[in-house]
């Protein structure tokens, strides 16, 4: 086991507890076997992270899946109030899933939360899910291909819809299509809308 000389010992403090990385990182860094840093720690006392602690530091230097637009012009600032306040109204908020969750049968609403996923927070389209509600009773090819041109996501990207039975006949004229969600998993991104209603629900 090739060992770590002392003389690294700042440099291992430097980037286990300032920057983050893993040990696995730190031994790929020095040229080194992971058992060469964990036995390094344990001579020179150096405080490993728990299990919480290591979840929490994975997820706080984990890449970005998006990018926020920095310098908005007017019409950018507008889009972003407007998505912003209709997630405010018919967005998942919680953390628990960590997914931006947005639901909505109307058109209009769903273009201006995709523009908004697209101009603003850059997100990689990818990782774009749409889940679609609907009725028995509806055509469910035509209701997925009818969403699929409205917010411009491939049908490679719907998940399996959720199909109702109980059909009423009152909701023939507000859900014609069903409705949809749209779903982006990023708990970061999660957190920056909800401090944006924060922000501007003030």
């Amino acid at each position: 086991m090739t060992t770590i000389p002392k003389s690294k010992l700042n440099t291992v403090k430097n980037l286990y507890y300032e920057k983050g990385n893993s040990m696995n990182d730190i031994a790929s860094k020095l040229g080194v076997s992971l058992k060469s840093v964990i036995y390094f720690m344990q001579i020179n006392n150096l405080k490993r992270r728990n299990y919480q602690e290591a979840n929490n530091n994975f997820f706080q230097h984990k890449p970005l899946s998006f990018n926020i637009k920095k310098q908005l012009k007017n019409k950018e600032r507008e889009l972003l109030i407007k998505a912003v306040m209709i997630y405010w109204c018919e967005g998942a908020k919680g953390f628990k899933t960590g997914t931006v969750d947005f639901a909505n049968c109307n058109p209009e609403m769903l273009k201006i939360f995709m523009l908004f996923l697209r101009k603003i927070c850059r997100v990689d389209e990818s990782r774009i899910r749409i889940y679609m509600y609907c009725y028995s009773n509806q055509n469910i090819e035509r209701n997925i291909k009818y969403w699929s041109y409205i917010v411009n996501v491939p049908i490679s990207q719907f998940t399996k819809p959720y199909i109702r039975n109980d059909f009423r006949k009152d909701k023939i004229n507000k859900m014609p299509h069903g409705m949809i969600h749209i779903r982006y998993a990023d708990k970061k991104l999660l957190k920056i809308i909800n401090d944006w209603i924060i922000e501007y629900s003030k």
